[in-house]
């Protein structure tokens, strides 16, 4: 009798444990990334659209650190690309378009304070000329490390004459005069930017953001060992989106808040 007893309590103990529902494990939300677009940086005011003061740019990275949004680069992107999602969390990637000085005299060491990585795309022609930066500066810039050895900026190319890469495909006659075209303005900066500076270049931002998402221009950097194009289409990254070939961008121009950042990552509903 108190065999079968104790043999009823044990079932009425673990009977329970067993039809017990378990949560189901809580969904990452998906991850979103901007990328964000410099021009110049200048002390004092901005005077132009495309200038930006350094207070703003500081005021920037300062909302990145606080919000909690991580600054990471486009060889991540490519990583979350073959992964086939964003990660969990905001993300940003600060790019800065053309050449100016101020990347060398202003930016460089206020990234360095900040702890902060970059990607910088050279319209190569006209490096070293007028208010450019020099190709020692590149250079310098480019071999620059972090403790851990890793070199937190880095160089793409915005082209080697800044053309109209799209709209010039009416000069020419032939589908192939104009592959010769872009050939030459994608290959040509990269061969110039690699003799400069370490590893392979592999990101290309559009001059004026023309012919985003062409097939021509994709195939053009494709042929010419690029992974990345960024585009100056207004919007963040989702996993709706995530096209290597067509990224996205947010320009911060010379009066922008810093929380239109936040706006466009969804963490606020409003901008100033």
């Amino acid at each position: 009798m108190n065999k079968i007893l104790c043999s009823f309590l044990l079932f009425l103990i673990l009977f329970p444990a067993a039809c017990t529902k378990h949560d189901d494990p809580e969904l990452e939300e998906p991850g979103k990334v901007i990328v964000l677009m410099y021009h110049r940086i200048v002390k004092g005011e901005a005077t132009n659209l495309y200038e930006r003061s350094l207070e703003n740019l500081e005021a920037d990275l300062m909302y990145l650190n606080s919000n909690n949004i991580k600054v990471i680069s486009f060889a991540d992107l490519g990583e979350f690309s073959e992964q086939g999602s964003i990660p969990e969390g905001n993300y940003a990637i600060i790019t800065f378009d053309d050449g100016d000085s101020s990347w060398y005299t202003l930016v460089r060491q206020l990234l360095i304070d900040h702890n902060m990585k970059a990607t910088f795309f050279l319209w190569t022609y006209m490096i070293g000329s007028d208010s450019f930066i020099t190709w020692e500066e590149v250079e310098n810039m480019s071999n620059y490390m972090v403790k851990g050895g890793e070199r937190p900026f880095t160089f793409g190319s915005h082209s080697y004459s800044h053309s109209f890469l799209y709209d010039n495909r009416s000069r020419y006659a032939t589908l192939a005069e104009y592959q010769s075209f872009l050939d030459y303005e994608l290959g040509r900066s990269k061969e110039i930017i690699e003799q400069h500076t370490p590893g392979d270049v592999d990101v290309f931002s559009l001059p004026y953001g023309n012919g985003a998402g062409d097939e021509e221009i994709i195939a053009a950097a494709e042929r010419n060992g690029y992974k990345f194009i960024r585009t100056s289409i207004w919007s963040a990254i989702d996993n709706t989106n995530l096209d290597l070939m067509i990224i996205p961008s947010l320009p911060m121009l010379d009066a922008s808040e810093p929380d239109l950042i936040g706006y466009y990552l969804g963490i606020s509903e409003t901008y100033n």
